[in-house]
């Protein structure tokens, strides 16, 4: 069943207005037709069986028949730090972890880092968050997870400080496994940070290590960066909270 999310103030005793490319999408592409069913969310956890009583290219007015909680969002919140990587890989990212849980993601730039995004920043993030939008709209989250504009890498260590715990990735870690640091983690929020093509440079993981950030290994093999962020998320939704 089609998911929409609309604004808190669309939202009425009886009835829910949708507006914008919505309502064009939902007149022109999914040609819907009166008395057909949506589900449509406020964005903060409360979902809203409808049913369509008018529908246009600029206006889709929905009647409430059914309002409840989604269930679908984690318990554990995970913010990825994910390091820029090359041509559209960063969608793939975005997409693929907003399905499977993640919170929030942060575009990070390293030292190690290639791509110049430069005056094209702001119209990427725009994309990002269309992606991230229809990410959560098919896989049935209660909120549209936000991806954040870029920062540098010494900013999102900072940031990292408000999280219950946060770990990086590294190709070079020998004592301690992911799965180690589940088996200790006692807590809600946790960061990740994922390297670029070229992976961390030793600065990058003494950073991290001063502030309290646990080098962490994912096994023998070395996953592209598009993959090792995805793999941890997972691997953490799973072992701290199952993926039911």
């Amino acid at each position: 069943m089609p998911k929409f999310f609309v604004d808190k103030n669309s939202i009425g005793e009886k009835n829910i207005e949708i507006t914008g490319d919505d309502a064009k999408h939902i007149a022109t592409v999914l040609r819907a037709k009166i008395d057909e069913e949506i589900i449509i969310c406020d964005g903060f956890g409360t979902d809203y069986l409808c049913r369509l009583i008018g529908i246009n290219k600029k206006q889709v007015l929905a009647e409430i028949i059914k309002k409840y909680e989604n269930e679908n969002e984690p318990e554990i919140k995970i913010t990825l730090y994910q390091s820029l990587p090359k041509g559209d890989k960063m969608e793939l990212v975005i997409q693929k972890c907003i399905e499977i849980g993640v919170d929030r993601i942060v575009p990070v730039i390293t030292e190690n880092t290639v791509v110049k995004i430069g005056e094209k920043a702001e119209k990427k993030n725009s994309r990002w968050n269309k992606i991230a939008e229809a990410a959560a709209k098919q896989c049935g989250r209660g909120k549209i997870p936000h991806i954040d504009k870029i920062i540098t890498f010494k900013e999102a260590v900072k940031h990292s400080k408000q999280f219950d715990s946060s770990i990086i990735p590294y190709e070079n870690e020998r004592d301690i496994s992911i799965k180690e640091f589940i088996t200790k983690f006692r807590g809600k929020s946790i960061g990740v940070f994922i390297g670029p093509e070229g992976g961390f440079s030793k600065s990058e993981i003494n950073l991290c290590r001063e502030n309290n950030i646990t080098a962490v290994s994912l096994g023998r093999r070395i996953l592209r960066t598009e993959t090792a962020g995805l793999v941890t998320s997972v691997i953490l939704l799973y072992e701290l909270e199952g993926l039911n």
